[in-house]
């Protein structure tokens, strides 16, 4: 067997110019394929998209032709709306708490909102101590916050005037004098009767009396005026003179209509504070403390020049303004008179806000209640409290009342919920007239005396609506208060 000689491949290691574009042309149709199958991935997940839109479209539109499911919303009736209307049951309605009252007819007005503060009211509210006579605070019995009885101890004053001194010393004298002029009266007496002295002596004596009665008098006033009681004057005149003065607070003349919660509890002052010290010393007619009344005060309420016309009318024709107080603590207090009446109008405008005063008198509520055996005050209202008034500008009749929580909308549109056993029908209304309380609706038919409204609530129901009329899902399927999802068909 010839075997032929070995010859080198030299074609695998050095290519020519031809070879080249041989390979070239025979690499160019898979590139082709590779091309193709890219697009033809494009193009399934191009047309997966598309169906899936279509289809997502096509479930969220509510069927036009296709009959009311016969399903049932737990044994609600199968031909409710979706998205109308609102099947609960008695826990769902706890839970989201619904109230709902039936509707009546009534006569609303048109309100405006100005904004006033609780002021104290002059010559009444607080209360000014001063010092009756010159002399050293000794001892003070009251301090801030404590309460005081009319007429009970606030301060004791050791006396340094002279006069009061002097006055003390002649009004003792004077009455002295009138002592042994009384027991010379009676010894002569006797004498004159039986003609043994002259009458004009028993003359002579009586005018002496007259006289020394009247600087008792006298006497007896000038210590008044320096503040001393009667107690005090008539321990002078038996020569216990007087060297500490006590202060106490004033009787309560104030003539209030306001009571307490406690009707056994009597009116005290409220000590409002305290303006001197232990030891100092003070004048005749110095403020030495404030007491506070709070039993009545004044609403000043302020408003602009185009609302002095309102303000006005509702004074002169007696109008009732309603007031509007924040009360975190309302539950607490016994009810209150709502509508106040216009005390006066001021007589100037303020210079820096170009605003007016007007007065509304409020007569106060409070209670006690024991600290470390003494008596504190609550008050119901205080001076600085902030509230509304509303004045009443236009009256509507036959027209529905409602909160605004009881009122959902959906931009122009207004819709309430109205009860029929355990189903919330969604109604619209028509809105006349809404403020920051409440709402006026029109009795243009869409509701009736006697429906049963939904006044709490009511954002709630329309977020079920609405979860509803969006739904994909059949009528029988629907979305629960507490956002689980009911469908029958899980459980068949």
């Amino acid at each position: 067997m010839v075997r032929e000689p070995f010859r080198a491949d030299h074609s695998v290691h050095h290519n020519s110019p031809e070879t080249l574009m041989q390979t070239e042309n025979n690499d160019k149709p898979s590139m082709v394929m590779n091309l193709a199958v890219v697009l033809l991935a494009l193009c399934a997940i191009g047309c997966r998209e598309t169906h899936s839109l279509f289809s997502d479209r096509w479930q969220s539109s509510p069927p036009q032709t296709t009959p009311a499911s016969t399903g049932t919303l737990h044994g609600s009736p199968g031909n409710i709306s979706k998205g109308s209307s609102v099947f609960l049951s008695r826990k769902s309605r706890d839970n989201i708490g619904l109230t709902v009252v039936p509707l009546v007819l009534t006569t609303a007005w048109k309100v405006v909102e100005l904004p006033a503060v609780m002021v104290d009211r002059p010559g009444v509210s607080d209360r000014g101590v001063t010092a009756p006579i010159d002399g050293t605070i000794v001892f003070i019995h009251a301090f801030p916050g404590t309460t005081v009885a009319p007429h009970a101890p606030l301060f004791t004053i050791r006396l340094v005037s002279d006069q009061v001194h002097k006055s003390q010393l002649e009004l003792f004298q004077a009455t002295r004098e009138i002592d042994i002029a009384n027991r010379q009266y009676r010894r002569l007496s006797e004498l004159a009767s039986s003609g043994a002295l002259a009458q004009s002596r028993i003359y002579e004596i009586e005018n002496q009396l007259d006289r020394l009665q009247a600087t008792v008098e006298a006497y007896s006033q000038d210590l008044v005026a320096r503040g001393l009681s009667r107690e005090n004057i008539d321990s002078a005149a038996r020569g216990e003179f007087v060297t500490e003065l006590m202060v106490r607070a004033p009787p309560d003349i104030t003539q209030s209509e306001s009571e307490p919660m406690d009707s056994s509890q009597s009116f005290s002052f409220e000590v409002h504070s305290l303006d001197v010290e232990l030891g100092q010393h003070v004048e005749a007619g110095k403020v030495l403390m404030h007491l506070a009344d709070h039993r009545s005060l004044f609403i000043e309420g302020r408003g602009f020049k185009d609302d002095m016309p309102l303000v006005q009318m509702a004074a002169s024709s007696n109008i009732g303004v309603e007031i509007d107080v924040d009360e975190p603590d309302l539950a607490t207090w016994p009810a209150f008179q709502e509508k106040l009446f216009i005390d006066h109008i001021s007589n100037t405008i303020d210079s820096a806000s170009r605003t007016f005063a007007f007065f509304l008198r409020l007569e106060n509520q409070w209670s006690t209640y024991e600290h470390m055996g003494e008596t504190r005050l609550l008050w119901r209202f205080r001076p600085g409290n902030r509230l509304r008034l509303r004045i009443a500008t236009e009256k509507m009749e036959n027209v529905f009342v409602l909160p605004r929580q009881a009122v959902v909308h959906e931009g122009p549109q207004a819709f309430v919920f109205r009860q029929d056993l355990a189903v919330f029908q969604r109604c619209e209304v028509r809105v006349l007239y809404e403020d920051r309380l409440s709402l006026v609706l029109a009795n243009n038919g869409s509701l009736h005396v006697g429906d049963r409204i939904v006044l709490t609530g009511a954002a709630a129901l329309d977020r079920i609506a609405r979860s509803q009329q969006d739904s994909s899902l059949p009528s029988n399927v629907h979305v629960h208060s507490d956002g689980t999802l009911h469908d029958p068909r899980a459980n068949p």
